[in-house]
């Protein structure tokens, strides 16, 4: 049995969204784009990021739970399913004051090296190292915030 916690990211993540929509505001997720397995529109990232309008009305079968937010949004009149890996997930605000939460990027970094090690025979599997080779070759960078009229 493992005594790592779960971070609080996905717990604090769906009380902030709860709020901006119980207040009637749009909740904006913002995203660090360059982590692996996140898939969202290219086109749209800019200086690494993306900030995305995850309001009820503006996405489907959104699921938040604590290892990703998964849902499906229209881009350009295209439907598309865009996953976000909890670690990505940088922040969630509301548009309307700026409002919300900003979440430590490096908060991830211990818990995705710990539970990579829990495997049961020791050893990681392809996905986990192909995931750890993509993560080794993108630079890293601080992460910025734009301001959003």
């Amino acid at each position: 049995m493992s005594t790592e916690m779960i971070p609080t990211r996905p717990y604090l993540l769906r009380a902030i969204y709860e709020w901006t929509n119980d207040n009637k505001l749009t909740p904006y997720l913002l995203v660090n784009a360059e982590l692996p397995n996140v898939h969202v529109p290219r086109q749209h990232v800019q200086d690494g990021q993306i900030v995305l309008n995850i309001a009820p009305h503006a996405v489907h079968h959104m699921v938040m739970d604590n290892d990703a937010v998964s849902f499906s949004a229209r881009f350009g009149g295209v439907s598309q399913q865009l996953y976000i890996p909890m670690a990505a997930v940088l922040g969630l605000y509301a548009r309307e004051n700026g409002q919300g939460l900003f979440f430590d990027p490096q908060e991830y970094e211990s818990y995705q090296a710990s539970t990579a090690d829990q495997s049961a025979d020791g050893v990681q599997n392809e996905t986990d190292q192909a995931a750890d080779q993509n993560a080794a070759k993108a630079p890293t960078k601080k992460p910025s915030l734009r301001i959003l009229d």
